[in-house]
């Protein structure tokens, strides 16, 4: 089990923003000692996304299903509510290259253009 992923940005309010109203997680707070403008969600089991600001930062040009992306388990009842968050908050559905036995969803937000990949949690039963 991982503790945290970091996803740098230029643009840390509004990256968080988006994550908060696309996957529902909340925010947890943040040490006061940071070196930098951070925001930490908390994404269930003790796991967490950093995002933190990094200047100059821009999203590899690799980030794709077959590249660097997030991948996060996620209830599957919530997908079609995740589709409509995505949307709304300008971010852009993407079809899967691969067919699966289980439901997957991928998107790109839209303030950095990082992929996510939710993965129906129930996928084992």
């Amino acid at each position: 089990m991982f503790a945290h992923v970091t996803l740098p940005t230029q643009h840390v309010e509004e990256t968080t923003r988006f994550l908060e109203r696309t996957l529902g997680h909340p925010r947890k707070p943040v040490p006061a000692n940071s070196p930098v403008d951070v925001r930490w969600i908390d994404i269930g089991h003790g796991q967490e996304l950093h995002v933190l600001f990094v200047e100059g930062f821009v999203v590899s040009p690799f980030e794709a299903e077959f590249g660097r992306h997030v991948a996060l388990f996620h209830p599957l009842d919530d997908f079609p509510a995740v589709r409509r968050r995505v949307t709304e908050a300008g971010g852009e559905l993407v079809e899967p290259l691969r067919a699966t036995p289980f439901e997957r969803l991928f998107f790109r937000e839209p303030v950095n253009g990082y992929l996510f990949e939710l993965i129906d949690n129930d996928r084992h039963r």
